[in-house]
């Protein structure tokens, strides 16, 4: 049969039609603020939105996979950016999580290396192994390669690359690059960006290994594709596995990836929050509002 006549195929480009269509019409939304800067000893964690964060931490001044883009190919931001380029200070280290088109922006990543270095800047990035060439054209300082488990330090800062069950192709072929998340560590404070995960059993050995006090985990994008993305659900049994004090959710809200109500995702993990007697323990940060730990 020929692909163009597959009813499989059909049917997912008819369902990629609509969540097109249905990003369009939708009107932006979300407000932009100026980040809150942090004094010595305490960590500030700033969602920008999807699974991109401003991190302050260990007197380092970091961003995990950084989006700023007002639309994804054909895909519509449906939330502001909760921080402007303009109002960052300059980055130390940028850090991204795998190769995918939402979490591995050339464009952001450039203007990124480009307004930090006008403010005196010279900032590294950090990528998962075979990663390098999609972002060595950048400008950036260095580019550090970390597979699962490695560390790098960075001025009294430890980043701890970690795993995950996803995948990191950037396009069809090149399943080789690496993917998985971050723990960053300091002193007393310390955090965990999953990047993009389904549920998987190396939550515990996360926890066990590393006692992040604050795990980032994603609840979206996971109708039709739980095998790659947590739902809720998942995100909440993760952050019982890990074990940390506390859990606020990404990839959420921002782009239309899949088929489920943009709002279900915060609903269905209130709802899960409450039933596992953690609800005052998820933390929902609004894009560009500072916390400060």
């Amino acid at each position: 049969m020929s692909p163009l006549l597959d009813p499989a195929l059909r049917r997912r480009a008819r369902q990629f039609s609509k969540l097109v269509r249905r990003s369009a019409v939708t009107r932006r939304g979300g407000q932009t603020h100026r980040p809150v800067l942090a004094y010595t000893g305490e960590m500030g964690v700033t969602f920008i939105g999807h699974s991109s964060f401003f991190i302050q931490l260990g007197g380092q001044k970091l961003l995990i996979d950084p989006n700023f883009a007002r639309w994804l190919f054909v895909l519509k931001r449906l939330r502001r950016p909760g921080l402007r380029l303009k109002d960052l200070p300059a980055i130390d280290v940028v850090l991204v999580t795998h190769a995918h088109f939402d979490h591995l922006h050339r464009p952001s990543l450039r203007a990124i290396n480009y307004a930090s270095r006008h403010k005196g800047g010279r900032p590294i990035i950090v990528v998962p192994k075979d990663v390098t060439d999609l972002v060595s054209d950048l400008g950036y300082e260095q580019v550090i390669e970390l597979e699962w488990w490695e560390q790098l330090k960075c001025d009294g800062l430890t980043i701890t690359h970690t795993p995950s069950r996803h995948w990191g192709a950037r396009v069809i072929k090149d399943h080789h690059r690496g993917f998985g998340g971050y723990v960053l560590r300091t002193g007393r404070n310390s955090l965990y960006h999953a990047g993009d995960t389904a549920y998987f059993n190396g939550f515990r050995e996360i926890g066990r290994r590393l006692s992040p006090e604050l795990a980032l985990l994603p609840i979206g994008a996971y109708d039709p594709f739980r095998n790659v993305h947590a739902s809720p659900a998942d995100a909440v049994q993760a952050f019982l596995d890990i074990g940390s004090r506390w859990m606020a959710p990404m990839h959420y809200g921002t782009f239309r990836l899949s088929h489920e109500p943009m709002d279900e995702p915060l609903r269905l993990l209130a709802e899960e929050a409450r039933r596992h007697g953690v609800k005052d323990r998820v933390l929902v940060m609004p894009e560009g509002v500072t916390h400060l730990f």
